[in-house]
């Protein structure tokens, strides 16, 4: 794929965090979805908006280029100091300076290889160590949630204990329906708003 070409289907995926729209708005989620008013919050608000005009995709899997993106916006979308050191993210990337402000802010750390893999879908372990790193970031109080009532706390990885107990603790991340954590399962642009609306009122219970 030539460079044009490329820039422009990397700038459809601004689409994924597009126009800001009231829930009510968006075609596919009504408004006794589970997710509806976490959808009109963080909509509102233009920290998370449709994938296009009138869509917000709810079951769509979330990248890690959205998760640095969205929390850029969160932290009021400041301005980075310097370009991520990451090999993989050019400065036109509509998650460049969202990446960049990540990394020099330790919300960020890349896959350990000097990439940021803006585009690899984030698991639920992966999300609650981006939500761990956000909240020492604001300085919100941490938490240290009890996982061992879930039945495949050992599929946690050790890197990400500390984030999902905290994610567990602070109720941004719950438990599956069949009572597990399921840390490689993908998380998906529903969960992300509900994850985005609590974080915005933090209370760690």
């Amino acid at each position: 794929m030539r460079k044009p070409q490329l820039r422009a289907a990397l700038l459809a995926l601004v689409l994924t965090v597009g126009t800001a729209l009231p829930a009510a708005a968006f075609s596919d989620v009504t408004d006794d979805a589970w997710y509806a008013s976490a959808v009109a919050e963080v909509s509102a608000a233009g920290i998370m908006n449709g994938t296009t005009a009138d869509t917000f995709s709810p079951d769509e899997q979330v990248t890690r280029g959205m998760v640095a993106t969205v929390l850029w916006r969160l932290a009021g979308s400041p301005a980075p100091t310097a370009a991520s050191g990451f090999s993989d993210v050019e400065d036109w990337y509509y998650y460049a300076d969202a990446v960049a402000w990540a990394q020099a802010a330790g919300v960020a750390a890349g896959l350990g290889d000097g990439t940021f893999g803006g585009g690899g879908i984030v698991t639920r372990e992966q999300m609650a160590v981006f939500l761990y790193r956000y909240s020492q970031y604001a300085g919100h109080e941490l938490a240290n949630g009890v996982l061992d009532i879930y039945g495949d706390v050992d599929s946690v990885h050790d890197w990400a204990l500390e984030g999902m107990a905290h994610a567990v603790g602070s109720g941004l991340i719950t438990g599956t329906d069949e009572g597990t954590l399921d840390p490689a399962g993908p998380a998906t642009r529903a969960q992300l708003a509900v994850i985005l609306q609590r974080l915005m009122t933090p209370a760690v219970g």
